[in-house]
């Protein structure tokens, strides 16, 4: 595993890291996404204090998360019912 030493600049600050070369490219993206989002709510919102704006960003990433998990979560529950019906189908049949 080869490691790599980049900067990623967030909210005009740059930040230096040693990353593994297979994970530079979602970090490299990680790292636009974010002033993206910090962008939108400066523009939408009318702010400009950056540790309000990464709040944000912040709290806006951790919604997303738990609704990916809600997700996974629902899609195992729904796969176990899924497979315990199938059991149960092979077994009447046996």
């Amino acid at each position: 595993m080869r490691e790599l030493s980049i900067k990623i600049k967030i909210a005009d600050r740059e930040y230096p890291m040693t990353v593994k070369a297979e994970e530079e490219e979602r970090i490299r993206k990680a790292g636009k996404l974010i002033n993206e989002r910090l962008k939108s709510y400066r523009e939408r919102f009318g702010i400009d204090d950056k540790q309000d704006l990464l709040s944000m960003v912040a709290f806006d990433a951790l919604i997303d998360r738990l609704s990916v998990e809600d997700n996974i979560n629902s899609n195992d529950e729904s796969a176990l019912n899924k497979i315990q019906s199938i059991n149960h189908l092979i077994s009447q049949s046996l």
